[in-house]
């Protein structure tokens, strides 16, 4: 089956749960089920990513769907550059594809909903020679229900349907919105998680700070979309208080090159993932999460004279460069994103750069 849909039906006389009409639109193809032969094909078509692909039998969609309780021919939302409506019926084959379970039809819809949203500026993220990719951030009792990590190695290695839930989402950017490399994409290197994506959980149990998505209005089961140029590691086997880790989180996130420091970005939001036992220490040194913020803020910084001269020049005509003669990685304290995950083995945060033009979106998922 391809993801090319027919116009949308709009007379429903049955429910989801089945009846004798025909919801699904997509044109059908005949091909091998065997899954080597079907990944030749599909990316023969241009539908596959260079990984195995289940074969989205009829059977196959019309289960998912079924698991969902959603109709097929519903629009969940526009997606650039292509700006194709993207149904139900379109995220169910990509998302057997994938291999992604049934149950995560109702999170992989909220996300693509806040991905599709004009201030998460979809189009220049996939146009963009940048490495960008949607991160997502899931927050509620559906991590536990889709087994989302949110402990030790919740960035990968975890064995569960994350990383299939983060390829449902690229193959639909791939074969929906029509992010294609070279063509509507210019991303001069491109990244793993343009493959697998981004998918994890907020550890919000061992969190002293409310869950991310509830800080941001949206309480219990959610998702969050972020676009990050990748992971970045930050170690520090030294410290022992809060504000010694928030010193070497801050400044281990400012390096020149990072894209918050880009005359060509007008603002830029940054987000760290802090382990469960330097958030403790964090907490009961820095109480307020706002100060973790502020301080976070204040050491993701350098000088300007740390930078070329035609770098500063142009950071001073966007008045860029502060009184005190600094450059700030994000635009204010509250553009610093932080939140629980993470192994108790401790010893590490994770920071995760922003691209630049698009604003972090959250989204409910609603059941199905």
């Amino acid at each position: 089956m391809s993801t090319t849909a027919k116009p949308n039906a709009v007379v429903r006389d049955c429910g989801p749960e089945g009846c004798e009409v025909d919801w699904l639109s997509s044109k059908r193809h005949e091909a091998e089920l065997d899954i080597a032969e079907f990944t030749q094909f599909s990316l023969d078509q241009g539908w596959g990513d260079g990984l195995p692909v289940v074969p989205p039998t009829e059977a196959r969609v019309r289960a998912f769907l079924a698991a969902g309780n959603r109709y097929p021919d519903e629009i969940v939302c526009t997606l650039p550059p292509m700006d194709a409506e993207c149904t139900v019926e379109k995220v169910a084959i990509n998302a057997v594809m994938a291999g992604a379970p049934p149950n995560a039809l109702p999170l992989l819809i909220a996300a693509l909903e806040a991905m599709a949203r004009p201030d998460f500026e979809l189009f220049g993220m996939n146009a963009t020679t940048a490495s960008v990719v949607p991160l997502v951030l899931v927050n509620g009792p559906i991590r536990n229900a889709l087994d989302i990590p949110y402990k030790h190695g919740c960035l990968g290695g975890v064995a569960g349907p994350a990383a299939a839930i983060g390829r449902a989402l690229r193959l639909i950017v791939r074969n929906i919105a029509g992010q294609l490399i070279g063509v509507t994409s210019q991303s001069t290197f491109g990244a793993p998680g343009r493959v697998a994506g981004i998918v994890f959980g907020e550890w919000e149990e061992r969190s002293p700070w409310p869950p991310f998505a509830e800080r941001r209005g949206v309480p219990g089961d959610a998702a969050t979309v972020y676009g990050t140029n990748g992971t970045m590691n930050i170690i520090d086997t030294t410290s022992q208080a809060g504000p010694e880790f928030l010193e070497m989180i801050g400044k281990s996130l400012a390096y020149p090159g990072a894209n918050g420091f880009s005359s060509a970005v007008p603002y830029a939001e940054i987000m760290v993932a802090v382990n469960p036992v330097w958030a403790e220490i964090i907490h009961r040194d820095v109480p307020k999460l706002e100060d973790v913020q502020e301080m976070i803020w204040n050491y993701a910084s350098f000088d300007a004279d740390h930078i070329t001269a035609k770098h500063r020049e142009q950071l001073e005509h966007l008045n860029r460069i502060h009184a005190n003669g600094r450059v700030y990685l994000a635009s204010a304290p509250k553009d610093v994103f932080v939140l629980t995950c993470g192994g108790t083995g401790s010893l590490h945060a994770a920071g995760f750069h922003s691209w630049g033009t698009c604003l972090t979106q959250t989204a409910a998922v609603q059941a199905g």
